[in-house]
């Protein structure tokens, strides 16, 4: 089991700022994959992917980060200063 974590417009998409998700995917791609296969809502946060950014046990990573051994997966847009 992952925890995955979604922020801002992406949690806005998916409904839920994070869930528990079992998965067999080996990298971060794969489980887009995955989560993408679900639900409508799902394909629409995950449609484009240049549009995002993830960490992988808070670090910044890219998706093809390897999932082996991974507590938590967050997605994000990317930060703008301000």
């Amino acid at each position: 089991m992952i925890d995955v974590l979604y922020f801002a417009w992406v949690r806005e998409r998916i409904g839920l700022p994070r869930e528990r998700v079992e998965t067999r995917a080996g990298t971060v791609a794969g489980l887009v994959e995955e989560l993408r296969a679900r639900e409508d809502r799902y394909a629409a946060a995950f449609a484009d992917l240049s549009a995002l950014r993830v960490a992988v046990d808070q670090e910044l990573a890219d998706f093809d980060a390897p999932l082996d051994g991974v507590h938590e997966v967050a997605f994000f847009p990317p930060m703008t200063g301000g």
